[in-house]
C-alpha cells in the first residue's frame, strides 16, 4: 500500500475545486523534474489532481466516505439486509486492521496528500524559472497548501490515537499518522514513522495560516468560484482551534469569518432543498468550500463506468444511500429503489428520528377502504394504482401534524423522507397500465431491511445528497449535488463552542441560536419563540448526551449526515453512550452464517479511532517499532 500511495504520479486532470471542468486540457503521463511544468497551464493540471481527488474515485467522497465511513460510524445510517464484514465491523464501531474501509480511506488521504505535495513542489520548480508569474503560483500554492491541511485534518481526526489540548506542552506519546511534507524520492522515504499528534495538528495549522496568506484578497467569480479561499482556509482554522482546545485563536479566527467573509445563513427556504441537486443552490451564501459535482452520465454505473470523463465529474454515493419507493401498483410487497444494481443498502438509523422529536413508533399497515379488487387481464375489475394495504390513515394525518406544527424538529425532513407521506421522481421506471407516466412515487420503508424484520423498524430514506427528482437510473448512477465541507452553520456553532470554553455564555447562546431559528424559519438576527433560553435548555432529543446540551445537539441535528459527528462523538469522548442510545447498528440477519450480528460492539480501548489499515503496518518498519492503535 506505502507504494501504492506515494508513488503514483499519474494526475487526473478533471477540475472539482472549478464550477465547470477545464476543456482542452491533455493528461499527464509523465513528470520530469527537467521540463516540466512549462507554462501556468501545465502547473494547473498539478493542483487539479488535488481536488479530483474528493471524487475521482470510491476512496472518499466518490463512493465510500459519507455513507459508510462517516454516517456508519456516528450511526446516522443503519445497515439494511446482507452485507460484507467490513461494513459490519464500521458500523458496529468495531474495526479488524484489514477492513477494506478504512484501508481506502487512508488510501485516498494519502492519495490527496502525495498530490498537493507534488503541486508545492512543482510551484517552486516553477516560480524559481518564472518569478513573473509570482501572483498566479502563490494562488495555486494557497489552494494547495488548504487542501494538504483538510486531508491531514481528516487522516489526524480518523487514525491519530486521540484528540489532544495543545494548549499544553507537547506530549510525544499520543501518535499521530505518518507526516509527508514532500515527495519522497525512494522506496525507504516512504517507511516513515508516525509522528506526533502534537506535529500533525501543527502542520495542519500552519498550512492553514499560510493558505489564508496566500489567498488574501483573491476573489472568485464565475467559473472559479468553486477554488479555496482565504475564507476556507480561515474556517477550517478555526475548527481545527477548536479540535485542539485553543479557544483563544478559535474565537479570533472564527470571528473573523462571521464578521468579514461577507458569508451567512442561508434562507430555510433555500435551505431545505440545498442539498439536492440544485445548481441555483451552488456555492450560495453560507458555503464556505463545497466539492463540486457534474452530472456526466456516460457509461452505466457512475463513478465505476471506465469512461472518461465521467469518473472525474460525479459521485456516486446516492447508490448506497438512495431512497426506496413503493411499487409500481403501490403497494410495499412490491416496492423499488431509485438507483443502479438496488444498492440502497442503508436508511435513517430509527432512533435519530426519535432524537429530531418524531416519537412515534413503526408504522401499520391496514386495510384500503378504496380498494376495488386487482386488475384483470383485460384492464378491467380492478385498479393498478389502489393498494389493498396503506399506512394507517390516522397514523399518516398525525405524521403531518407533527411536521406542520413543528413539534418534530424540521430538519429532519431536510435530511430523510417519510414513507408514504414524502415521495420522490421516478419518471424513468414508472408505468401505469393506461400507458402513462407517473413521476412521483411515494417513498416505502427501505427496500433492503429483511422480510421478516420490516415491520419492527421506521426505514426512512436519506433525503440529503441524494436523487430525488428521479431514479438514479436516469442519470446512470451519477449524483448531482455539490457536497458541502464547510458552510456557515458549522462556523457559528464551533464559534459558540469556544465562547462556551471561554465562559463567554451570553453570545455562545445567541450563535446556537441563530442556527436555531433557521432551522424553524425565522429571522437569524432577532428573538423568537423557538430560541433556547439557557446552554442547558431542553431539546427535542431525550437522551443524556443531547438532551439538555443544546450545543450538542445544534451540531448533531444541523450537520446531521453530512460527516462531522462522528470526529464531535470522539472528540468529546461520548461514544459509549452514543452506543448505548442507538444499541443496535443494524437489523440482525436471519441468516445465522452472516457477519451482522446487529449489535454495536462499543470499546472504549479502540472504538475512539480507526486502527492504522495493516497493510500499511505490515510493510512499515518505522511504525512497528512504534505501535497501532490502542486495542488493535
Amino acid at each position: 500500500m506505502t507504494k501504492k500511495i506515494f508513488f503514483i504520479i499519474a494526475l487526473s486532470i478533471s477540475f472539482v475545486g472549478c464550477k465547470k471542468d477545464p476543456q482542452g486540457l491533455s493528461p499527464v503521463d509523465q513528470v520530469t523534474n527537467g521540463n516540466y511544468p512549462k507554462n501556468l497551464g501545465d502547473l494547473q493540471t498539478f493542483l487539479t489532481a488535488s481536488y479530483s481527488n474528493f471524487r475521482k474515485d470510491y476512496f472518499l467522497y466518490g463512493f465510500y466516505m459519507l455513507p459508510i465511513n462517516m454516517a456508519g460510524s456516528d450511526h446516522a445510517a443503519s445497515l439494511a439486509g446482507d452485507l460484507s464484514l467490513s461494513r459490519v465491523e464500521v458500523a458496529s464501531n468495531h474495526l479488524s486492521l484489514y477492513n477494506v474501509y478504512a484501508a481506502a480511506l487512508w488510501e485516498g488521504l494519502y492519495i490527496g496528500v502525495k498530490n498537493t505535495n507534488v503541486c508545492l513542489e512543482r510551484c517552486d520548480y516553477f516560480e524559481a524559472r518564472n518569478p513573473q508569474f509570482k501572483a498566479e503560483i502563490d494562488d495555486i500554492r494557497g489552494q494547495a497548501l488548504f487542501l494538504r491541511g483538510w486531508y491531514y485534518f481528516h487522516l489526524e481526526c480518523f487514525f491519530g490515537e486521540k484528540y489532544i489540548d495543545m494548549t499544553q506542552p507537547e506530549n510525544t506519546d499520543v501518535l499521530g499518522v505518518p507526516l509527508f511534507t514532500k515527495m519522497p524520492v525512494s522506496f525507504e522515504e516512504t517507511r516513515k514513522p508516525r509522528s506526533s499528534a502534537y506535529k500533525i495538528w501543527s502542520q495542519v495549522i500552519d498550512d492553514l495560516e499560510s493558505s489564508a496568506i496566500y489567498l488574501n484578497g483573491i476573489a472568485r467569480s464565475g467559473d472559479n468560484l468553486g477554488k479555496a479561499t482565504k475564507w476556507s482556509a480561515k474556517a477550517l482554522l478555526g475548527k481545527a482551534y477548536v479540535f485542539t482546545k485553543q479557544w483563544d485563536k478559535a474565537k479570533t479566527t472564527l470571528e473573523d469569518v462571521i464578521t468579514n467573509s461577507g458569508k451567512t445563513l442561508m434562507p430555510f427556504s433555500k435551505y431545505k432543498d440545498a442539498f439536492n441537486a440544485k445548481p441555483e443552490n451552488e456555492f450560495n451564501e453560507e458555503s464556505l468550500f463545497e466539492i463540486n459535482v457534474e452530472r456526466v452520465t456516460e457509461g452505466t454505473n457512475g463513478i465505476f463506468t471506465p469512461v472518461f470523463p465521467s469518473s472525474n465529474l460525479t459521485t456516486s454515493h446516492g447508490m448506497l444511500w438512495s431512497p426506496s419507493v413503493l411499487g409500481y401498483n403501490g403497494t410495499e410487497s412490491d416496492q423499488s429503489c431509485l438507483t443502479v444494481g438496488e444498492r440502497c443498502q442503508f436508511f435513517v438509523h430509527d432512533k435519530n428520528l426519535l432524537r429530531f422529536g418524531f416519537n412515534k413508533p413503526p408504522y401499520t399497515l391496514v386495510h384500503n377502504p378504496n380498494y376495488i379488487g386487482n386488475p384483470t387481464p383485460d384492464g378491467s375489475g380492478g385498479s393498478a394504482i389502489v393498494p389493498e394495504l396503506i399506512m394507517d390513515p390516522n397514523y399518516k394525518n398525525e405524521s403531518i401534524q407533527l411536521r406542520q406544527n413543528k413539534t418534530t424538529d424540521p430538519r429532519l425532513y431536510v435530511a430523510a423522507l417519510q414513507p408514504w407521506v414524502d415521495s420522490c421522481g421516478d419518471a424513468y421506471h414508472v408505468q401505469l397500465s393506461s400507458g402513462k407516466r407517473n413521476e412521483m412515487v411515494p417513498v416505502s420503508r427501505c427496500y433492503n431491511i429483511p422480510q421478516a424484520n420490516k415491520p419492527k423498524y421506521h426505514g426512512w430514506s436519506f433525503k440529503k445528497y441524494t436523487t430525488i427528482d428521479n431514479s438514479l437510473y436516469a442519470y446512470n448512477g451519477c449524483d448531482g449535488a455539490n457536497i458541502y465541507l464547510i458552510r456557515m452553520a458549522d462556523v457559528y456553532l464551533l464559534y459558540a463552542e469556544a465562547l462556551k470554553n471561554l465562559g463567554q455564555n451570553v453570545p455562545a447562546l445567541e450563535y446556537i441560536n441563530k442556527v436555531h431559528r433557521r432551522a424553524y424559519d425565522q429571522p437569524i438576527n432577532s428573538p423568537s419563540p423557538y430560541d433556547y433560553l439557557s446552554l442547558t435548555a431542553q431539546t427535542k432529543a431525550s437522551d443524556v448526551n443531547l438532551e439538555n446540551n443544546p450545543l450538542a445537539y445544534e451540531r448533531w441535528a444541523e450537520l446531521f449526515a453530512e460527516g462531522h459527528w462522528w470526529f464531535d462523538v470522539c472528540r468529546w469522548r461520548i461514544g459509549d453512550k452514543e452506543a448505548a442510545y442507538y444499541g443496535i447498528a443494524t437489523p440482525e440477519s436471519p441468516n445465522p452464517n452472516s457477519p451482522n450480528k446487529g449489535k454495536i460492539e462499543w470499546d472504549d480501548n479502540r472504538s475512539y479511532c480507526y486502527p492504522i489499515p495493516g497493510n500499511e503496518f505490515d510493510v512499515n518498519p518505522q511504525i512497528q517499532k512504534q505501535r497501532n492503535n490502542s486495542g488493535y
